[in-house]
């Protein structure tokens, strides 16, 4: 490849590779997850004036943060939530609920058990495994420090 094919094919990736700005992304990544918490805590507060204790109101609030995400995943509305909210949207227990609705949603027409059954954790079944390997190695990490520390 000469000189000008190089330079040409340099520009041409140039052109084509897309930009993004860091700060504009930030900015919506935070104004996404702060509505999604701004939301959690509003249903919160409303479980607590209707008299459930602090976790039972947290726990309604999860399930409900849960039930809209995937009833707008089945909508087809969360995903342009996420484009456009990136991490913000896909952090919380929102992008998490998603990450399972989704291929269930996808992969329905295969059947139940091709189809849903075995997709369905397509996405969250990486995040649930690694999630229990850390946490379990890090226990035993702990549990060794304490042994230590306490014969010590």
């Amino acid at each position: 490849m000469d000189e000008k094919q190089k330079k040409d094919f340099q520009e041409y990736v140039k052109q084509v590779t897309p930009t993004h700005n860091l700060g504009l992304q930030m900015a919506k990544a935070f104004v996404t997850g702060g509505t999604i918490c701004v939301i959690g805590q509003v249903i919160l507060n409303v479980c607590e004036s209707l008299g459930l204790d602090k976790q039972t109101a947290g726990s309604w609030s999860a399930l409900l943060l849960v039930l809209m995400s995937v009833i707008l995943t089945g909508l087809n509305i969360f995903p342009s939530i996420a484009k456009w909210g990136g991490a913000g949207a896909l952090v919380p227990i929102t992008g998490f609920a998603n990450s399972v609705a989704a291929p269930a949603i996808e992969f329905k027409k295969e059947g139940q058990v091709f189809g849903v059954g075995a997709k369905i954790f397509t996405i969250a079944g990486p995040v649930i495994l690694y999630g229990i390997l850390s946490s379990w190695v890090l226990g035993v990490v702990y549990w060794i420090w304490k042994m230590v520390m306490g014969a010590a």
